[in-house]
């Protein structure tokens, strides 16, 4: 009999704000987790409206979503249509019950996310709604829209590092587990590549010429913060309350040698009596 894949049965969502942050911070990790037999969900809550200097919004909108799901497909994701508009992502009720209805419906074991301290506010407003939306998946008197009805299974939620590597006031931002994304980096780059209508767009707001490189060069220079790996994307395990068990990493079980986390990130501050 053939021995089950380490990851049976277990569902990823890789939940970002903007069509491309997904394939530049989170990518690589989501393809070993696929890999290693999960089903992957890659959702990007924005349309992409305001991400072209010349398009209309609702041409680019559409340009957009056709990217994602190319990359999704590339990936062997599903992809999940956004809810918002560019720099309208805001955390507040209306906001936190269409995200969590998408959570109830998935049903994630693991959830992938962007940092709470990015550099813009989009990002970190994207990661506090998805970590409010993990916490309340089992509340029964929570009223998602549309409705869902809870459910109550463990989830670990994992932050990327900040797109840049720093915080918002360019402080660089420690990660306290590396995951070794080397043999995927050729396959992370198709996945950036495929959102074809940003080279112009980061040409022209942000000076990203090689914006591939510029992934790429992130990835590396991640990869030689961890000592030991040639390419990696760095994660921060939220913490456990309200989520799981405080041992539940299904990061680090599912991806073992390929992922490492360093035991200095975390010094105990209290500690039990002897």
């Amino acid at each position: 009999m053939n021995k089950p894949s380490p990851a049976t049965g277990v569902t990823v969502l890789a939940a970002v704000a903007h069509p491309d942050d997904i394939e530049f911070m989170i990518a690589g990790t989501l393809l070993l987790l696929q890999q290693a037999g999960a089903t992957i969900h890659l959702w990007n809550f924005t349309n992409g409206c305001c991400g072209s200097a010349k398009e209309q919004r609702e041409k680019i909108a559409a340009v957009r979503w056709r990217e994602a799901c190319d990359s999704a497909h590339l990936a062997g994701g599903i992809a999940h249509p956004p809810l918002f508009d560019d720099l309208a992502i805001f955390y507040d009720a209306p906001s936190l019950a269409r995200v969590s209805a998408v959570v109830r419906e998935i049903q994630p074991t693991i959830i992938l996310t962007q940092s709470p301290h990015d550099y813009m506010e989009d990002h970190q407003n994207a990661s506090r709604l998805m970590v409010s939306a993990a916490f309340t998946r089992g509340m029964r008197n929570f009223h998602t829209l549309p409705p869902r009805a809870p459910y109550d299974k463990p989830v670990a939620l994992y932050h990327a590092l900040p797109h840049g590597l720093h915080d918002i006031l360019r402080q660089p931002v420690r990660a306290e587990t590396f995951v070794d994304i080397t043999s995927v980096l050729a396959q992370k780059r198709k996945m950036l590549g495929l959102h074809r209508s940003q080279k112009e767009w980061l040409d022209v707001t942000q000076n990203m010429d090689a914006y591939l490189d510029d992934m790429e060069a992130m990835a590396r220079k991640v990869g030689r913060a961890s000592g030991r790996f040639e390419a990696a994307e760095g994660w921060r395990r939220h913490l456990h309350l309200g989520l799981a068990q405080a041992e539940f990493d299904p990061l680090g079980e599912i991806l073992r040698e390929r992922c490492w986390t360093d035991p200095a990130f975390i010094q105990p501050l209290y500690s039990d009596p002897k």
